[in-house]
């Protein structure tokens, strides 16, 4: 019977799109499924970006995770779509603090809640360094995420962190988003960085909003979608590093950062890094 729910749920999660496989799909990688393919194309008819967008968003990750590493930061723990193939150059986001970071070597910790991620990211990468870990968890439970004993022992305490919180479209409630960031500033030690994404359909012409709506329903439902007013309510209190709160392509953009450059709000999404005093 185990064995069967198993299977089970291996087909279910091969046939539903899921957000960590679609943003990899998008951007070039080769962990998703034809589902997810789909969704990219279905996305596409409907707003051609989706390419850009997803390229921009990890273009985004990469800047973060060497901007706080050239800060000294050598640890990370990467909350939400951290794992995709599809990076700039290759890669994952532990390749990318490694080389920033040069002669430290940095730790990392993915949290994914995707079983599919899951499986393949401890397949392929757990097996090969000492320096990452791959642990089960959701943002929505955020408690237990902090908790849990790899994150609380793999990773030194008493050195600042970097938490890149890349799941955000699963919290609909911004009272509990509020708790997410506070739980986080409350835990992490002194003089590390909290950062995050949020897609936003602001930049949407009128005309495509019913559609993407639709869309959306059917392939991410429940998918928190939020103006830049609304995200930077919530960032309220925290101390942004310059450039603030801005579409994903204009924070620190770099020579070889091309991915919506003359449109940056093609990107369909906001970012923001915060220091924690």
């Amino acid at each position: 019977m185990r064995q069967r729910a198993i299977r089970n749920l291996a087909k279910l999660e091969m046939t539903q799109a899921r957000l960590t496989r679609i943003l990899d799909a998008a951007a070039g990688g080769k962990d998703h499924f034809a589902a997810d393919r789909n969704a990219v194309r279905r996305y596409d008819t409907a707003a051609p970006i989706t390419t850009t967008a997803a390229r921009a968003v990890l273009d985004f990750l990469c800047r973060v995770v060497r901007h706080v590493a050239t800060e000294g930061v050598d640890q990370f723990v990467i909350v939400g779509s951290g794992v995709p193939s599809g990076l700039p150059l290759g890669g994952r986001l532990h390749d990318v603090a490694r080389d920033a970071l040069g002669g430290p070597v940095p730790r990392v910790v993915y949290v994914e809640n995707d079983p599919m991620v899951l499986a393949g990211a401890r397949a392929t990468i757990e097996p090969v360094t000492d320096l990452v870990r791959v642990v089960e968890g959701d943002i929505r439970e955020i408690d237990d995420v902090l908790d849990d004993r790899v994150l609380q022992t793999f990773l030194d305490w008493d050195r600042p962190m970097a938490v890149l919180l890349l799941s955000t479209h699963s919290l609909n409630d911004d009272e509990f988003f509020h708790y997410v960031i506070k739980r986080i500033r409350q835990v992490v030690p002194e003089r590390s960085y909290l950062s995050l994404v949020q897609t936003t359909f602001d930049a949407i012409p009128a005309e495509l909003l019913p559609a993407i709506h639709d869309l959306l329903a059917m392939t991410l439902p429940g998918h928190a979608i939020r103006t830049r007013e609304e995200v930077k309510a919530l960032l309220e209190g925290l101390v942004l590093v310059d450039p603030g709160l801005v579409w994903v392509p204009e924070w620190r953009p770099g020579p070889r950062d091309d991915a919506c450059v003359e449109q940056p709000s093609a990107s369909g999404g906001y970012g923001a890094v915060a220091r924690i005093p």
